[in-house]
């Protein structure tokens, strides 16, 4: 298998609200350093990749928006790879237009879907799994996914049920549910043969536009017009971007195909989609407190995450349990731990306030 057959597209366009204050509108947290490393998320994801790809074959997909971000953090990457959605349209429409891109320069090529912002702390089992995938992609007409053994019923991530066979490394997908509520992912659990979708994709150009012909037709449809890697490429997406469907490629895609195969894998992975998640993954210290300041008095305080854009701030803590205090140049947030999903509503809430805009 010829090395410069395989591609790797991140995809970094969200914006990140749940990570607000830290996450805003202008710098979101796939461009920050979240879980205080030494390099941002998607550094590290580009770091991890870049092992076994490389560089002129990774491609960044992201909002227009964040493209002089990406290359002020990514100068590895040539900027003619950093592409930039005109709006925000789900994955679906960001996954053909890759695609369609990279299979004009190469039709024989494989391509893995990285989110941008995940964390993976088992990098050698990932870059193994991931090599698996392109194998089985090079040869097969498979649309591939990594599956991550769940452990809890969690309602905030897609779900991949598959087919037992003795002795595999991969598996027939049977079904793929986004989502579910606390009942559905309970059962999910329990039957052992469900696994999280790590929204890790591996698949071939032609297999991948095949289906999307096949399931997405009108979708498939709009993309034909465009000429790629050419001067008249960003005009011409600026024209059919307002015409398709916001729809992500699991809904659009996967639940739908026949021909879906999942890799199992642990990988110390998390989404890193909550404050909560962040303070799972994070350094703790006295009481469980994550703290990232050495100026800190606490009386009667643990489980708490408490994050400072000025880490020369010195903080007393008494009598808070088990809370996340984020405070920014712009904002200050104090709110328990177990409402961390109701910070979307917190933000929405803020742009109804006078001038509200400018704290988001």
């Amino acid at each position: 298998m010829s090395l410069s057959n395989n591609y790797c597209v991140i995809m970094a366009g969200g914006i990140g609200s749940r990570f607000w204050p830290m996450s805003t509108q202008k710098y979101p947290k796939q461009f920050q350093d979240i879980l205080g490393t030494g390099r941002t998320m998607i550094q590290q994801t580009y770091d991890r990749i870049r092992k076994i790809i490389p560089a002129e074959n990774i491609y960044v997909i992201t909002n227009k928006e964040y493209i002089s971000l990406t290359e002020e953090q990514l100068p590895e990457i040539n900027p003619e790879n950093i592409v930039g959605e005109p709006m925000m349209k789900n994955t679906a429409a960001c996954n053909i237009y890759m695609a369609k891109k990279i299979a004009d320069k190469n039709a024989n090529a494989n391509i893995i879907v990285l989110p941008a912002d995940h964390l993976i702390l088992k990098e050698e089992t990932f870059l193994k799994k991931a090599e698996l995938a392109f194998n089985l992609a090079e040869k097969n007409d498979y649309l591939i996914t990594l599956g991550i053994t769940p452990t809890r019923p969690d309602t905030g991530y897609g779900y991949i049920q598959f087919v037992e066979k003795d002795d595999s490394e991969y598996f027939k997908v049977k079904t793929f549910t986004e989502k579910p509520d606390l009942e559905i992912a309970q059962t999910f659990l329990d039957s052992g043969d469900f696994l999280w979708n790590a929204g890790i994709f591996v698949w071939s150009v032609k297999s991948i536009l095949s289906a999307f012909e096949g399931y997405l037709p009108e979708m498939s449809q709009n993309f034909e017009s465009c000429e790629y890697n050419s001067s008249s490429e960003e005009r011409c997406i600026d024209l059919i971007y307002p015409k398709v469907n916001k729809i992500s490629i699991d809904n659009g895609i996967l639940e739908k195909a026949k021909n879906v195969y999942v890799i199992p894998a642990d990988l110390g992975w998390s989404d890193l989609g909550t404050w909560t998640s962040i303070y799972e993954n994070a350094e703790k210290g006295e009481n469980q407190n994550s703290v990232n300041t050495k100026h800190i008095v606490t009386y009667n305080s643990k489980g708490n995450l408490i994050k400072l854009k000025n880490e020369n701030k010195a903080v007393v803590i008494d009598g808070l349990e088990n809370y996340i205090i984020v405070d920014t140049e712009k904002a200050l947030l104090i709110c328990p731990r177990a409402n961390d999903q109701l910070i979307k509503d917190y933000v929405q809430d803020l742009k109804t306030l006078k001038k509200g805009e400018k704290f988001l």
